[in-house]
């Protein structure tokens, strides 16, 4: 077993894998139906490495991996915030440091929930897989959850999720499910809400049109529709969901966004007119400036949604 796991390590350190050994480890279980825990023990054990079939299946997975598909994809999960998701082609791949935003999103609802003594009702816009939306019913029990998705392919995705999660602990028995997936255009979405909501967050598209993401598995795999943000400094999708979450949160409510390291003073600036107040960035776990943080004040929709000379979410994404 550990000849086994050595030489799959290496030839996937020789492709460029960032963590060789953890993805021959999650490979072998994948191949197994074990978990890496397992595989992990029975390497520390000196165990006999799998009969030949299963031997064939997982040097196909590492051979795959090599050519840099998505470790997820060749699982068909991935983690967030202790929740495994289902993932594959046409969603984007949940990242660790959107557990971020989770987080603060989860702290946001916790607090309107205290504050207003009702459930929470939290948007999250351009949901993806879902992550972000199911990782804050989990966590917040006193909160309605809607995701909304243009994509269609993301769609199915997050709705499977939303059912197969939503019969585990502790999402299980929620009234009107874990969370409710909504087909829409994140700048557009959900009029019927205005000035009801007490949480947007959102991860959408903000990569700029002439940047290419370095990564194969990012490049190559992730829908472009989930990273491409629009306009000349991909902030057309992220313009219009702040825009958005002004119609949509009442006063006192909170948005928040994920964007680029370098993004964060022209959302800041965004956040600057008469619709917001207390607008901070934050850093993800790597200490880099990844998100942005407001509270609405006013009027509900006093904002306004993006108008038609605006660019919403589905003109920029095509």
């Amino acid at each position: 077993m550990g000849a086994l796991l050595r030489a799959a390590a290496q030839r996937l350190a020789d492709a460029g894998v960032a963590s060789p050994r953890a993805d021959a480890e999650e490979l072998l279980a994948e191949a197994l139906g074990s978990t890496r825990a397992a595989v992990v023990l029975a390497g520390l054990r000196g165990d006999a490495g799998p009969d030949e079939g299963r031997r064939r299946a997982f040097r196909e997975l590492v051979a795959r991996r090599a050519r840099r598909t998505p470790l997820q994809h060749l699982t068909g999960r991935a983690g967030f915030r202790g929740l495994e998701l289902r993932v594959g082609p046409g969603v984007f791949v949940p990242r660790p440091e959107t557990e971020g935003l989770a987080g603060a999103a989860v702290l946001a609802a916790e607090q309107a929930a205290e504050r207003e003594g009702r459930p929470a009702v939290v948007v999250d816009l351009c949901t993806g897989s879902g992550a972000v939306a199911l990782a804050v019913a989990a966590e917040v029990p006193r909160a309605r959850v809607l995701g909304v998705e243009l994509s269609e392919d993301a769609l199915a995705w997050a709705r499977l999720n939303a059912t197969s999660l939503g019969a585990l602990p502790p999402l299980a028995g929620r009234a009107g499910g874990a969370v409710e997936v909504v087909a829409g255009d994140a700048a557009t979405a959900l009029p019927e809400l205005d000035g009801a909501v007490d949480v947007v967050v959102s991860n959408p598209p903000y990569i700029p049109p002439g940047a290419v993401p370095v990564d194969p598995e990012v490049r190559d795999h992730d829908p472009h529709v989930a990273l491409f943000g629009g306009g000349d400094d991909g902030l057309a999708v992220p313009r219009a969901v702040l825009a958005r979450a002004a119609a949509l949160l009442r006063p006192g409510g909170v948005v928040l966004v994920e964007h680029a390291e370098v993004q964060q003073p022209a959302l800041l600036a965004a956040l600057a007119g008469p619709a917001w107040t207390g607008a901070e960035g934050a850093a993800d776990l790597t200490g880099r400036p990844r998100r942005v943080r407001a509270v609405r004040v006013g009027a509900p929709g006093a904002g306004g949604p993006p108008g038609r000379g605006a660019e919403s979410c589905h003109d920029a994404r095509s």
